[in-house]
């Protein structure tokens, strides 16, 4: 019998695909505590739509992704911090700071999680930052850490 899961099951299905499953092992289990349902032409238009409005709404979000990516890519961002005599910084920098610094410069909301920082940023200079937007999308641009005047 062919069903849909509506949740995961363990060492069977994820949820959203169509298998063939036993008739007993269907009605016995699956059915009754509501993790399928069986693939009629009615619950199969669903599937498919609910398919289609998840890929779209994929579709979608990478695109705004890629949108994010081309304004943020090869861009120069400007970080004035304070520092000791010895051009050491108070601190360190932090992705959290870099992903504020984005959103006033550039205003485009970036998590601190999405920034991959190669090293510790404790003293002035530039340095390489990856963006990881989405899925197969980031963006490289630049971090100059100078000395607050």
């Amino acid at each position: 019998m062919k069903v849909i899961f509506l949740k995961d099951v363990k060492n069977v299905a994820k949820q959203g695909e169509l298998k063939e499953v036993a008739d007993g092992y269907a009605r016995n289990f699956l059915f009754k505590s509501g993790s399928a349902e069986e693939a009629t032409p009615t619950n199969l238009d669903k599937y498919e739509g609910r398919k289609a409005a998840e890929q779209y709404k994929v579709e979608q979000e990478k695109a705004a992704a890629d949108a994010v990516a081309a304004k943020l890519k090869g861009t120069t961002l400007k970080l004035a911090v304070k520092a000791g005599g010895n051009g050491k910084l108070f601190g360190a920098v932090s992705s959290k700071e870099i992903a504020a610094l984005i959103k006033k410069e550039i205003n485009i909301d970036v998590e601190k999680k999405q920034l991959d920082i190669p090293d510790t940023i404790k003293t002035f200079g530039a340095y390489p930052i990856k963006a990881k937007l989405y899925k197969g999308v980031s963006a490289q641009f630049t971090l100059l850490v100078e000395e607050a005047q």
